[in-house]
Parts: structure tokens; C-alpha cells; sequence
């Protein structure tokens, strides 16, 4: 039985292993083990353990038995231009390989514009991978629409990311 719980400070050292494990398994195949690895920094204990701190960030976790399988990370917009006032960005929504399709993307998605609602942001932002085109359509579904692309780097790798917003 899944469970979806908001994410606690004792969740830090499982999230950043959940982070760096889905990312590598998504993507690992496409980079060169040095950019991966510099990549892979952003995914530290000491990261996530300010994040989870800071009020300003909102994460959500689906968990199976007292393993953490998936999460979505809310947070201020940082992207690379400046969204209007009052928006939000879906920072992360990540989920381990054998549950992809299970709908825990699809509650943990639910969660995310119900809270970025909450908040009375009036968009939610996103970055998704141009060739990830399964979570592009899961986003596409639920009313994103593409605005720009632009450079998102992975170490030294530049990929071609998408921004896209959803209004609230």
C-alpha cells in the first residue's frame, strides 16, 4: 500500500538517495560519469536537509512500507528568466522506475496544484527534458502549456530543457 505523506527532516538522507537514484535511472545513460556525478551533488543530505527546513519549500513523499518511492518538491520559481509575481515552480517530481505508471505521479501531481492553489500562487511553473516526451504528455494533460526552452546543464552536458506553466 502506497502512502503520501508531506516530507519531515528525517526524510533528508532517504530523499537525496530517492533523487539521485531516479535521476540516474532516467537519465544516467545520457551523460558521461563525470557530469553525472557533478549533477548528482545537487542531491546531498546537507541540500535536502535545508530545503525541508525552509518554509519557503513544500515536498511530498509516496512511500511503501519505510521505503520512499517517489516525491514532489514545491519552492519558489527559479528559472531562467523571472515568472510574474505570485508564482510557484514545481521543482522536482520523481519517481522510482517500478512505479512509474502505478499513479504515483498522478497523486503526487494532484498534490502539487492543490497546494501551489493553497498558496494563492497564480501560476506553477516547470522545467521538463525536450526528449521526455511520456512526462511532457503527463503534464500536457493536466493543462501545462510550453513556453520557452532553454539550456539546463548536467555538469559540464547542456540539455535542451522546456518551461512550462500551468495558470492557477
Amino acid at each position: 500500500m502506497i502512502i503520501f505523506r508531506d516530507a519531515v527532516p528525517a526524510d533528508a538522507i532517504a530523499l537525496a538517495k530517492l533523487g539521485a537514484d531516479s535521476f540516474t535511472q532516467t537519465f544516467g545513460h545520457l551523460y558521461k560519469p563525470a557530469d553525472l556525478r557533478l549533477f548528482l551533488e545537487n542531491h546531498t543530505v546537507t541540500a535536502w536537509a535545508e530545503e525541508l527546513a525552509n518554509p519557503a519549500f513544500a515536498v511530498r513523499v509516496a512511500q511503501i512500507e519505510d521505503a520512499l518511492i517517489g516525491f514532489a518538491k514545491l519552492g519558489p520559481a527559479q528559472l531562467p528568466f523571472t515568472p510574474e509575481s505570485g508564482a510557484i515552480e514545481l521543482r522536482q517530481l520523481y519517481v522510482l522506475g517500478p512505479w512509474q505508471g502505478a499513479k504515483v505521479g498522478g497523486d503526487l501531481m494532484e498534490w502539487v496544484i492543490a497546494t501551489a492553489r493553497s498558496c494563492d500562487s497564480n501560476a506553477l511553473f516547470l522545467s521538463v527534458f525536450t526528449d521526455n516526451h511520456g512526462a511532457r504528455r503527463f503534464y500536457t494533460r493536466r493543462g501545462f502549456e510550453p513556453l520557452s526552452a532553454y539550456k539546463f546543464m548536467v555538469g559540464t552536458h547542456a540539455d535542451e530543457d522546456i518551461v512550462m506553466r500551468l495558470a492557477l
